[in-house]
C-alpha cells in the first residue's frame, strides 16, 4: 500500500518536531481505478448500500520490527451487503483509505491481490491479513 503524500509531510513534520501528528481515523473504500498520491483518479462506487468502512486501532496488528516494517488488517474488514451491482459491476482494484466516511483526507491506497466485481447480493471483504502497509526500505 502506498501512503498518501499528506501521511509523508505529517509524519515528517512530526519526526523534527514541526507539527504533532495526530492519528486519524481511518476508513477503507474500494476504487475502480488507480489513485495518485494525493487522492486522485479515484472511482469509489455510489449507491448500492455502498459506504467505507470505519476501523479502529484494534483492527490492526502492530508494526513489524523488521526492514522494511509492515503492519496489516487483525480483523476481517467488511463491506455492506451490495443492493445494486457497485459501478455496474466494474472490478474494483483498489483499496482506498480516508479520513472520513465521505470526503475526508486522502490517506493512501493499495492494489488489491485480485481485482472483483461486487453484484446485488454479494459482500466485498478483506480477510485479516489481507491488506499490507509497509514503510522503510524495501
Amino acid at each position: 500500500m502506498a501512503l498518501a503524500r499528506s501521511v509523508h509531510q505529517g509524519l515528517l513534520n512530526h519526526f523534527f518536531g514541526k507539527s504533532t501528528y495526530t492519528a486519524e481515523t481511518i476508513y477503507v473504500g474500494l476504487s475502480s481505478t488507480e489513485p495518485t498520491s494525493t487522492g486522485g483518479n479515484v472511482t469509489e462506487p455510489s449507491g448500492g448500500a455502498y459506504a467505507r468502512v470505519q476501523t479502529a486501532a484494534s483492527d490492526w496488528n502492530s508494526a513489524t520490527a523488521a526492514d522494511p516494517s509492515e503492519t496489516t488488517n487483525a480483523n476481517e474488514i467488511a463491506f455492506a451487503e451490495a443492493t445494486a451491482d457497485w459501478l455496474s459491476g466494474a472490478d474494483l482494484g483498489w483499496a482506498v483509505f480516508y479520513s472520513a466516511a465521505s470526503g475526508g483526507t486522502f490517506l493512501g491506497f493499495g492494489a488489491c491481490a485480485i481485482a472483483r466485481s461486487v453484484f446485488s447480493g454479494d459482500i466485498a471483504k478483506f480477510k485479516a491479513g489481507e491488506i499490507s502497509v509497509t514503510l522503510g526500505p524495501a
